[in-house]
């Protein structure tokens, strides 16, 4: 069995990630999207929750979660992957929430698609964000992933086209960027922002960081 590199204690922050096996894509249409962002919210809770048994009229977000076990700062999803950025509220609460989380992905998607077999790429990956500079930059890192579906070598050769870039961003659905847009959303709900220091005072002050990180230049729009 092997052993996690990091310890995952409670009042740290981590960034937490994983991948389809071999890179294969774990999400392919937006019910596959809203599942697991529904499963976000609804795993997070001490009680158990079947998501298969709702009515089709019922929506997840309506689940009383009673004592939540981890608080999530952000996350987004990738055709192949997702980040989020998350500390726990409870002893082992990380590793609670992932298996719940991964568990009933897993099987979802093997339903709906008809295949056995684990997932995702093994266990979940984890990064202590062992310093405030690390953990702020985490929060442009993962909501900046997107970017890479505008343009794959955005990094390397810098974004063509910032206005369609940030455009681009602010339109996908399937992350935390629209939550701290101020846009209201049943998704909301994921997020446990005041467990996190209040680096954004509003959706100005996070747009300039993500405008720096973009290195996005007003005088050159």
């Amino acid at each position: 069995m092997s052993i996690r590199k990091i310890n995952l204690v409670g009042g740290e922050y981590y960034h937490i990630y994983n991948r389809g096996n071999s890179k294969q894509k774990i999400f392919h249409d937006n019910e596959d999207y809203f599942r697991f962002m529904s499963l976000l919210y609804s795993c997070n809770s001490i009680n158990s929750f079947r998501i298969f048994g709702l009515n089709k009229d019922e929506s997840p977000y309506d689940f009383d979660r009673d004592k939540q076990i981890v608080s999530i700062g952000s996350f987004c999803l990738m055709p192949n992957h997702f980040h989020i950025l998350i500390t726990q509220l409870e002893e082992k609460g990380i590793s609670k929430f992932m298996q719940k989380l991964s568990t009933a992905y897993s099987m979802y998607y093997n339903k709906k698609y008809i295949r056995t077999g684990g997932l995702f790429e093994g266990k979940f990956k984890s990064e202590h964000a062992k310093n405030d500079r690390y953990l702020k930059y985490l929060f442009s890192y993962i909501h900046l992933n997107p970017i890479k579906l505008f343009q794959k070598d955005w990094k390397e050769i810098g974004i063509k086209n910032k206005k369609e870039a940030l455009a681009y961003l602010e339109k996908y659905k399937y992350s935390s960027y629209q939550d701290f847009l101020d846009i209201k959303r049943i998704q909301n709900k994921i997020l446990n922002i005041e467990s996190f220091p209040k680096y954004f005072s509003n959706k100005e002050s996070f747009i300039k960081e993500i405008f720096e990180w973009l290195g996005y230049n007003n005088k050159n729009d």
